[in-house]
């Protein structure tokens, strides 16, 4: 099981179905389109190829959550999806939260993570080039409302 990390006040766990409720209310909150569903969450919570990690400032002040995928026989991790809610935008929760998700790609022995953020997302696309992601990519049309999607790499060491 993956360690927990903490970035300043902003503490990262695996998330446990009790955490389900908060999964996906953020989900809600954050996305008009491509949302996890309840029963999605449900099984990514049980899976040996997923990791649902909540960040939070105590156990139960959920700030924000990330889910990556692993495939076996890959050397790298997905990204599939990074949310915080709009209160802890800015304060390091998407920073810790990738922190957490390098560390356990590494953990996996990936040797790289990738990811899709919308094209109209800037504030995400910032995050990921400060944090040493790389634009390697472009997908039109690739989000159920047609937005286009930037596709990002980090190497880890």
């Amino acid at each position: 099981m993956h360690p927990a990390t903490a970035t300043a006040s902003v503490r990262v766990r695996r998330a446990e179905m009790s955490d389900l409720d908060d999964l996906v209310m953020l989900e809600d909150q954050t996305f008009d389109s491509d949302r996890l569903s309840r029963a999605q969450y449900r099984r990514h919570l049980d899976s040996d190829s997923a990791l649902v990690l909540v960040a939070s400032a105590n156990h139960r002040n959920f700030l924000g959550t990330a889910v990556v995928f692993f495939r076996k026989g890959s050397h790298v991790a997905r990204l599939y999806s990074i949310a915080s809610k709009p209160e802890a935008r800015g304060k390091g929760v998407g920073a810790a939260l990738l922190d957490a998700v390098e560390a356990a790609a590494r953990q996996r022995h990936c040797q790289s993570v990738r990811l899709e953020v919308r094209e109209d997302n800037a504030g995400a696309v910032r995050l990921y080039e400060r944090r040493g992601y790389r634009h390697i990519g472009h997908y039109p049309h690739y989000y159920q409302d047609g937005t286009h999607a930037w596709r990002y790499e980090k190497l880890l060491d």
